[in-house]
């Protein structure tokens, strides 16, 4: 059966899906909705398709079998909502709107609705993040202990202008932007956690309320502790991913493109506290974590089975989210 698909959104992610929609032989696209009438029909000259500026004309529209919404965070959920009313399995970009409640309705919805409800967690298709997960499932490294993780980037310019430094339109600054890949990982590592400390600051981008630095300490019911730092004041991309265990350590550095060539270290701890030995691969090419994505998706809903990341996921995410911003009160760090 071919999944035939509509795409609400005709920005750089939409961009991403659409391209994942075309290479696969199971799936077309048979519309693309945008605000921009140009952008849409840009899409729809490339690949053959409809298009429209109405966003609901793609969720009633018969022919769809499954709506990729790719849209700025103010409206991912209450398009999701209305697809999966309507009959369609969604695949909603991150992050599965601004807050957990959104995300809550949207798990919801799937839930009443039967239908799948795949949220856009990529880096899960990475092959180093891969690798190293099979690793801890594995017991190559132990029991785990913590890990540390770095996400950033330093925006361009006028970014602060862009609908990211809007808080009606994102709900929140780097942490809903990149942050939300590191709090998804973590729970992919170590299960679920609580945030019991957190610190957000603005130093550089002008999007008060807004923070474009965020700080995380989790704890998990069996003590693992996961540290992370996500950024928009990283001037050079950056990716660095590290799970140390009882026998040794995986680090996961770079994602390809501009933060550099993705590599996984594994370190095992000599007994006698030796240097550790180490194996290193590199995982070079095109960057294949959007058709992976694409193809869970596939997968979940023509065979009926949960995706990757489903909704329920999505809105653990987002209760995390919540909690960090409660942690981080008014301990915001300002420019002043």
């Amino acid at each position: 059966m071919t999944v035939r698909v509509g795409l609400i959104g005709a920005g750089l992610m939409g961009s991403r899906r659409a391209a994942s929609i075309a290479a696969s032989k199971r799936s077309q696209l048979v519309t693309v909705a945008d605000l921009v009438e140009e952008k849409a029909a840009d899409f729809a000259h490339q690949y053959g398709c409809a298009h429209t500026t109405e966003w609901r004309g793609v969720v009633d529209d018969p022919r769809v079998d499954a709506v990729v919404v790719a849209t700025v965070n103010r409206e991912l959920a209450p398009i999701t909502i209305a697809a999966l009313n309507n009959g369609k399995h969604v695949l909603c970009e991150k992050p599965p709107g601004r807050n957990g409640a959104e995300a809550t309705s949207m798990a919801e919805a799937a839930r009443q609705s039967e239908r799948t409800l795949k949220i856009g967690f990529t880096l899960r298709f990475h092959p180093a993040l891969r690798r190293a997960k099979s690793a801890c499932e594995g017991n190559e490294i132990g029991p785990i202990f913590f890990l540390r993780a770095v996400y950033g980037h330093g925006g361009r310019p006028g970014y602060a202008k862009e609908w990211r430094g809007s808080p009606e339109l994102a709900g929140g600054g780097e942490l809903l932007d990149q942050g939300v890949h590191l709090l998804d990982l973590t729970r992919w590592f170590l299960g679920n956690g609580r945030p019991i400390a957190a610190l957000t600051a603005r130093w550089y981008w002008d999007i008060s309320p807004l923070e474009d630095n965020a700080f995380i300490l989790i704890r998990t019911p069996t003590d693992q502790v996961a540290s992370l730092h996500t950024s928009w004041t990283q001037w050079r991309n950056r990716f660095t991913f590290e799970v140390y265990g009882r026998d040794g350590y995986l680090s996961v550095d770079g994602l390809g493109g501009s933060y550099g060539t993705e590599t996984l270290t594994i370190g095992r701890r000599q007994i006698d506290s030796a240097v550790p030995a180490e194996e290193r691969f590199a995982f070079e090419g095109p960057d294949a974590s959007w058709q992976g994505d694409w193809d869970d998706f596939l997968d979940a809903v023509q065979l009926g089975r949960r995706p990757a990341v489903d909704g329920e996921d999505g809105a653990a995410v987002m209760r995390m989210v919540d909690a960090v911003y409660e942690a981080a009160g008014s301990a915001t760090v300002l420019n002043r």
